[in-house]
């Protein structure tokens, strides 16, 4: 009993590690985006900026619909097996699947590029091109990744994406700063997501080779894959159609006003992502072998700790959002743009919410479930965009999308209820009373430089924290770390 007790230990603190490596990756990721954001938006035109977030807006959905939900599929079926045969039977057989379905959507770009430019571009097919060659190596890329997810290899991950962002920021700051424009900025992220295929292919062939498949059990990853699509193409909606909605009704300009303060509210998504992550290999392996106590065990761990972290950064973003926003972009996006940032913040801060959650009907093979939130709260959203939009402009679309991951929570507390996890909602509130205390000091310090952004958070963080702990937020924690340490001395 003891033996099993220490390895459950072991393994959770793998786990925690996992999770925090991917967190420290992400987090240093999430600063791209802001190292780009004055670049872009201050070297190109705003319709020309319109048009960098119509690219990848347009990127992520035809992304979405070429994987066929593959990459899940592979880390479902390949995180439980350990001989080769099996691991490369499988691999195989979906990433040529992969493949051939990413060579058959970048065709049609390529066919069709001049009518996708009159519609979203004013005409310019070269970035339509261009587009459909990162298609291709998105899609890959992605499948990829999913291979080292399953096999936990988190460090290469981590690397990976490091790399690949540092080569983002510095071709596409290069190329823009050179005077190439939108085109050039575009080229940067092609050939970053070039790099970013080639190397993960050695990994993956150095590391198992190469076989050809004979595509055993492939109706059973379809079957499992397919059902996603509807989800993720509705999740995708909730997410990102505003910007279509916005670029028909008003124009490139305000997709550009629009998007810094999305981008900033999203932010969020980086405490959610490590567990997005991480957890379905590691749950589809516990739960495979019955240890459904330890699944619950990690979701209630994951729910507590993602809030602690997310609900002070909703509130903290939130308040500083017109201040970062000024500093970054321009005051006219900022003027226009503040606003959006809280809406989207919160919407973040749900969906993260919902991540957790959702790895429970991932773990019983009901992936029609989250296909069905999701498409439902993508009607309410492309509903509500069309009819408020031309009337109440871009802010209309930041609450529709808070409403849309408000029904989706909804319902998927609704649709999971039947396995219960636990959650401390004393520790919750004690959390959500800790988070406007470090609001009330932020809003007093009421910073506007960098410098004093920078250290405002700094304050507001420990004095998040200092409140946490006189609250007791954490008392069994502290207990558990006072009897190791006290078991080291005694050792010592």
């Amino acid at each position: 009993m003891n033996e099993k007790k220490i390895k459950s230990n072991n393994e959770n603190l793998l786990l925690v590690k996992r999770i925090g490596l991917i967190g420290l990756t992400n987090f240093l990721l999430s600063f791209s985006g802001i190292i780009l954001l004055p670049i872009l938006t201050k070297t190109l035109s705003i319709e020309e900026y319109g048009y960098w977030v119509q690219i990848g807006v347009t990127v992520g959905i035809v992304t979405v619909l070429a994987m066929l939900g593959l990459p899940f599929t592979l880390v479902r079926f390949l995180a439980p097996l350990h001989k080769k045969e099996e691991i490369l039977e499988i691999f195989y057989s979906i990433y040529v699947i992969q493949i051939l379905i990413s060579i058959l959507v970048s065709s049609i770009f390529f066919i069709f590029s001049k009518e996708i430019a009159s519609i979203l571009f004013e005409g310019n097919s070269l970035i339509v091109e261009i587009m459909a060659l990162i298609v291709f190596f998105e899609c890959c890329s992605s499948f990829l990744i999913g291979y080292l997810r399953a096999r936990e290899q988190i460090k290469k991950y981590s690397i990976l994406n490091l790399i690949k962002t540092i080569l983002q920021i510095t071709l596409i700051s290069y190329l823009v700063l050179s005077g190439k424009g939108i085109i050039g900025a575009e080229i940067g992220l092609l050939c970053s997501s070039v790099s970013v295929f080639l190397v993960l292919n050695y990994i993956i062939i150095s590391e198992i080779g190469v076989k050809i498949p004979r595509f055993k059990n492939i109706k059973e990853y379809l079957n499992f894959g397919i059902p996603t699509i509807p989800g993720n193409l509705s999740n995708w909606i909730v997410n990102a159609s505003d910007r279509y909605v916005i670029n028909y009704y008003l124009g490139p300009a305000s997709v550009g006003y629009y998007s810094p303060g999305y981008s900033l509210g999203s932010i969020l998504d980086m405490f959610s992502f490590p567990l997005n992550f991480i957890l379905p290999a590691t749950l589809s392996r516990y739960y495979d072998n019955n240890n459904i106590d330890e699944v619950k065990n990690i979701l209630s761990n994951s729910l507590k700790y993602y809030l602690l972290i997310a609900v002070p950064s909703f509130f903290g973003i939130s308040l500083l959002s017109k201040s970062l926003l000024t500093t970054l972009t321009t005051p006219e996006i900022a003027s226009r743009g503040y606003l959006v940032t809280p809406f989207v913040a919160l919407s973040s801060l749900f969906l993260g919410i919902y991540t957790i959650l959702q790895k429970i009907v991932v773990l019983e093979k009901k992936t029609s479930i989250g296909a069905k939130i999701w498409l439902i709260s993508a009607l309410i959203n492309i509903a509500l965009n069309v009819v408020l939009i031309p009337s109440f402009g871009i802010i209309s679309a930041a609450f529709t999308t808070l409403l849309a991951f408000t029904v989706s929570l909804i319902l998927i507390l609704r649709s999971t209820r039947s396995f219960k996890i636990y959650v401390d909602y004393r520790s919750v509130l004690k959390i959500i009373v800790s988070s406007l205390i470090m609001s009330v000091i932020l809003v007093l310090n009421n910073p506007s430089t960098l410098i004093e952004i920078f250290f405002t958070i700094i304050i507001c963080a420990i004095a998040y924290f200092i409140v946490l702990h006189i609250f007791k937020t954490f008392e069994y924690e502290e207990t558990i770390i006072k009897k190791k340490l006290a078991i080291i001395k005694k050792k010592l």
